[in-house]
């Protein structure tokens, strides 16, 4: 037996969306943390530090020490950050000059998962090239250095933390925000370690919610994909904004002063007219996935805009801005990139952003979202379908899609419909959008029994 210890079945320890996620103790082990942490430091490029971070989770310092086992078996000089937000990690690795870094999270997903994402030495996420070659590591295809002959060494760094704090403070310029009454929700998560610091910094008068790292309860009830809890505080305190992240601090939603949700789009839709104003957005161009409002796109093309989609993954949307030269992009879900700052989804420089942009028109977040585009009605049903064949291989069920296409061909050209499988978890998600509440409501219900009846039969 190899001195890693046992190699891993096909099929199982891949990269999904945003790098390899699961159930800890089943999918995500301590066994399988120390062979990413090899093989990573086998793949990545030689001769630069690996940076190493987490987000709040009970498993997390688990797993960095076994990630910091395998990179140093593997000869690799290893920085751990601790704590820190997902963008921090290809923040460091671009002043470090390092070869690549690992951040352990499972982002949006509940407190039992965790996982693992993997950054190239120019802060991207990994190239699907070096992803297969992990991989095959993984799964017993490699050559294990005899005796781990080249020892590495960790260090800890929680000044590279401070760093990324001060790339925050530095990105809205001289811009502040004093006396402005904003929310934070920061999930029991990574958004704790630095972002109410950052807003007190700038003057903001400050609610925080969910401000304490806690593995326990990271995303339950809270954070992004819960906004419940910010709409409330919003409006009790009478704030202006309110802004909640996920796990990871990779993504943010914001909440006017109404209590209305500002998505992805909208953000995207805000800051593309700073920058259009700017003569800083090339061809008036926005990258975006899938998933974006029709809305959005109809409303921004009418502005002169052009909005290229993506698939779904914030890994896409940074492959087609480098490729054709854009300045801005980004998912519905709140994952937005800024040639500007990095390019790096990052929820706490996104909502300093908007918070100064919306300062520095005068006027209120509320008031922009008045005379923002009208989004199409949209409905996302997620079906759990634990077959992870048939989840991926739905188009081979042909009563689905063929009610797929009966639904398109019955909106006629004023709506549409998106089925697709999530890379991070076991789920097959349903998305109708149409001009017409009524048939968003019809079909993405019919379209979910159906997949569940067929893709879920014994």
């Amino acid at each position: 037996m190899s001195p890693l210890g046992a190699p891993f079945p096909s099929g199982t320890a891949s990269f999904g969306t945003d790098g390899i996620r699961g159930r800890v103790g089943q999918v995500i082990t301590p066994a399988l943390a120390l062979q990413v942490g090899y093989w990573c430091g086998r793949v990545l490029p030689a001769g630069g530090p690996i940076v190493l971070g987490m987000d709040s989770r009970s498993s997390g310092p688990m797993l960095v020490a076994a990630l910091a086992a395998g990179l140093t078996a593997a000869g690799r000089e290893v920085l751990d950050i601790g704590l820190c937000p997902t963008p921090a990690v290809p923040g460091a690795i671009r002043q470090l000059g390092a070869s690549g870094g690992l951040m352990v999270s499972a982002s949006h997903n509940p407190p039992h998962d965790n996982g693992i994402k993997v950054f190239g030495a120019c802060g991207a996420k990994l190239a699907k090239q070096q992803q297969a070659e992990i991989e095959a590591g993984l799964h017993g295809g490699g050559d294990v250095l005899s005796g781990f002959s080249a020892n590495g060494r960790l260090e800890q760094r929680p000044d590279l933390l401070s760093d990324y704090r001060q790339r925050l403070l530095e990105s809205v310029g001289s811009a502040r925000l004093d006396g402005t009454k904003v929310v934070l929700d920061l999930c029991w998560g990574s958004a704790t370690s630095c972002g109410e610091s950052v807003f007190r910094e700038l003057g903001a008068d400050l609610t925080v919610l969910h401000g304490e790292p806690d593995g326990t309860r990271i995303n339950q009830s809270c954070g992004s994909t819960h906004l419940e809890a910010l709409q409330a505080a919003v409006m009790a305190q009478g704030a202006s904004m309110g802004f909640a992240f996920d796990g990871d601090a990779d993504r943010m939603l914001a909440v006017d002063g109404r209590g209305r949700v500002v998505d992805g789009d909208q953000i995207l839709y805000l800051w593309g007219q700073a920058l259009m104003a700017e003569g800083a957005l090339p061809e008036n161009r926005i990258v975006a996935t899938v998933m974006s409002n029709l809305g959005f796109e109809r409303a921004w093309q009418a502005r002169g805009g052009v909005l290229e989609r993506t698939a779904v993954g914030d890994q896409y949307v940074h492959a087609a801005m480098e490729e054709l030269g854009a300045s801005l992009g980004g998912e519905q879900s709140g994952h937005i990139l800024s040639a500007r700052h990095g390019m790096s989804g990052d929820g706490l420089l996104t909502a300093l952003q908007v918070a100064s942009l919306i300062q520095a028109q005068g006027g209120s977040l509320s008031d922009w979202l008045d005379g923002s585009f009208q989004p199409y009605p949209q409905k996302l049903v997620n079906v759990t379908v634990p077959d992870r064949s048939k989840r991926t291989g739905w188009e081979t069920c042909l009563p689905l899609l063929q009610e797929v296409q009966a639904a398109e061909a019955a909106m006629a050209g004023s709506g549409r419909v998106l089925v697709r499988a999530s890379g991070t978890e076991p789920l097959l998600r349903v998305m109708v959008e149409a001009a017409e509440q009524a048939d968003v409501d019809h079909w993405s219900r019919h379209l979910a029994e159906l997949a569940d009846q067929h893709l879920n039969a014994a």
